[in-house]
């Protein structure tokens, strides 16, 4: 009975140490001259099937260089595998100071369409990922406490036809990163029932420092407000847009 009694209670306590562990899901669609209606850059900057120096993962502002090298906040765990051939690369970051994981995956630029339908099946609370990191068993996908998209708004060129649930318990917290976002999302977005914590009004550089910054302010529970303004402020610091500018850039909320 003791021994029973034992296991339950480790139980207990492991299931409220991972109720406490934040969870971010990042889902990147790499940059690609050829497959996304952009404009083009640097050959090495838009092969979308070559996540090592694309735009928005192995360059220097992209998501796995910034975090890796460029931020003392965050540390690489590990590179994971994934059973998903849409994902080039994926890489579990934790925090160094706050109890929070991010998962961040690199989809070929060539599905940038499933990589948007993925994140958005999330938002909405779809596609639960487990992921065991020692004794935790960490929650990504529809079960990330947040959920964010960085790359080209693929919304501009293409639609997508989304079974969305209508029994969302807790709407999920989403940070978009693309040009007009809010624009593009708005719609999609309601329907998944989830909350824009961060999204754009106009064209857009989405480089990985908005979103530490916007992360910044999320952990430590700030208003809406707040988060805008931490994301004004990156975005201002390396793009040298001016700020006024760059506040106009970001809006939360519907």
């Amino acid at each position: 009975m003791k021994k029973v009694y034992g296991v339950l209670l480790f139980l207990f306590f492991m299931c409220q140490a991972s109720a406490q562990t934040k969870t971010v899901h990042v889902f990147v669609a790499l940059c690609d001259n050829i497959n996304q209606g952009i404009v083009p850059v640097p050959a090495s900057l838009g092969n979308g099937q070559d996540p090592k120096s694309n735009l928005y993962w192995g360059a220097a502002y992209g998501v796995k260089s910034y975090f890796k090298f460029k931020t003392k906040d965050w540390e690489l765990v590990e590179t994971l595998k994934s059973d998903d051939e849409n994902i080039l690369e994926r890489l579990l970051f934790k925090h160094r100071t706050k109890d929070a994981y991010m998962l961040a995956d690199a989809y070929d630029g060539a599905k940038i369409q499933d990589c948007i339908e993925d994140f958005l099946k999330a938002s909405n609370g779809q596609r639960e990922q487990r992921i065991a990191q020692g004794d935790l068993e960490l929650s990504f996908g529809g079960a990330a406490d947040l959920v964010s998209y960085i790359g080209h708004d693929g919304l501009m060129d293409f639609s997508v036809d989304i079974a969305y649930k209508e029994d969302v318990s807790k709407p999920k917290d989403t940070i978009i990163l693309a040009c007009y976002s809010k624009e593009f999302f708005k719609e999609e977005l309601k329907k998944a029932k989830a909350t824009p914590l961060l999204w754009t009004t106009h064209l857009m550089a989405p480089e990985a420092y908005t979103l530490k910054a916007a992360l910044d302010g999320w952990l430590l529970k700030e208003t809406p407000a707040e988060i805008e303004e931490r994301a004004a402020q990156a975005y201002n610091k390396y793009q040298k847009c001016g700020i006024r500018g760059a506040r106009n850039l970001f809006a939360s909320g519907y």
